[in-house]
């Protein structure tokens, strides 16, 4: 895919896209079909490689076909039944609504986006172990409200990096991609008719979800925390690639120039300057992707009844441009973190050059009568090894 408004799409690849959703709509159908013919439902000839009887031009026109019916399932449902021979065409969607093609379809989706997410974070977590391990004692300037502040070092300025970006990962991991198979008022009604019991209707719904790689799951129909929790998991990682983007931009101004980009933009311009391209593109993202949560959540609280009258829909396009977003900027922090350039003589020099850093700690001799520490660092050791012990038991499960 390509978009001009969004400098860097192309790097989420198919992720989330109109023909990565239409393959797994076309997927949800064929493990249901599969699902029916294992449980003796439909008979073993019901059972057709649905993906085969799609031709080029299919994606445009289940795309238009979907504004008459409201969603491309109805389209995509009557086109394979026109294509396929009985018993398929007989047993195809039966005991499925719309619904449950278009949300497990949409978990699908997530389901790759999120296992890209999950290997982008292990990399950036090894980056910034490494990185606040060689600088654990590097002298640098610590900031705040823009102003100078304390001495402190560069290891625990990465060290709280490292654990915004932990504080994100660790949640992806756990995170539950549900499958829905409630049928058409989320009751399971018509898989219990076809199996002839509760049992049997909830052994579809989990067949359902092993053969696709997602959690079993009861039906969840117009309760959307699925939803919104994999909104915020995206919106969070977003969030710490933000912060880190914020300190490297502001760092790599020329009046600071503690950090710089490898291999930074250039203008159209001015020629001497090398732009932290990186860091203004996650910028743009964190700004952006928390209105986008923000759209789901609304959502949310606005569906009603078993099948939402538009808050469902307006779901669907938001979590699509939320996902391939928060994908394009884990690759940019990525590879914003991997070619860091730390200047160490010039956070030493910004350190030395500025005025009364140490007026606290005269307060503080002041009044126990101790004699001052030669550096003023508090526990920076002891705050750089946790995280990195944190982090290094984060990794012994990532990929």
């Amino acid at each position: 895919m390509t978009d001009l408004f969004w400098p860097g799409d192309h790097r989420a690849d198919d992720l989330m896209s109109d023909r990565a959703f239409l393959a797994a709509m076309v997927a949800v159908e064929q493990a249901w079909l599969a699902a029916l013919v294992g449980a003796g439902i439909a008979p073993e000839e019901a059972l057709a490689d649905l993906a085969g009887y799609l031709a080029d031009g299919d994606l445009e026109a289940i795309a238009r076909g979907a504004d008459a019916d409201g969603n491309p399932v109805s389209g995509l449902v009557a086109l394979l039944r026109i294509r396929t021979a009985q018993p398929t065409a007989q047993w195809l969607h039966r005991g499925l609504t719309s619904q449950d093609v278009v949300d497990t379809a949409l978990m699908v989706c997530v389901r790759d986006a999120v296992d890209r997410l999950r290997k982008e974070l292990a990399h950036q977590v090894r980056a910034l172990s490494r990185l606040a391990e060689t600088h654990s004692g590097t002298p640098m300037l610590a900031r705040t409200l823009t102003q100078a502040a304390l001495p402190s070092t560069v290891g625990v300025k990465v060290t709280r990096w490292l654990s915004a970006v932990l504080d994100a990962a660790e949640p992806l991991t756990e995170l539950r991609v549900p499958v829905q198979a409630g049928g058409a008022a989320g009751t399971l009604a018509a898989a219990v008719e076809l199996s002839g019991s509760v049992e049997g209707a909830i052994s579809l719904s989990d067949s359902l979800a092993v053969a696709l790689g997602l959690a079993p799951a009861p039906p969840w129909h117009t309760t959307r925390s699925a939803i919104t929790r994999i909104g915020d998991a995206l919106v969070s990682c977003c969030d710490a690639w933000g912060y880190i983007a914020a300190d490297v931009a502001t760092g790599s101004r020329p009046e600071i120039g503690e950090f710089a980009e490898a291999g930074g933009g250039s203008s159209s311009t001015m020629p001497h300057k090398s732009n932290p391209v990186r860091s203004v593109l996650l910028r743009r993202t964190a700004i952006t992707a928390a209105p986008l949560a923000a759209t789901l959540h609304t959502a949310s609280a606005m569906s009603v009844d078993e099948r939402s009258d538009g808050a469902w829909h307006a779901e669907w396009a938001t979590l699509r441009t939320l996902a391939r977003h928060t994908v394009v900027a884990a690759a940019h922090a990525t590879e914003l973190l991997a070619g860091l350039q730390i200047d160490v003589e010039r956070a030493r020099a910004n350190l030395g050059a500025a005025d009364r850093v140490l007026s606290e700690q005269k307060t503080m001799t002041d009044l126990t009568g101790h004699a001052a520490s030669a550096e003023y660092l508090g526990a920076v050791e002891q705050l750089v090894d946790a995280a990195l012990h944190r982090a290094g038991h984060y990794l012994k499960d990532a990929p």
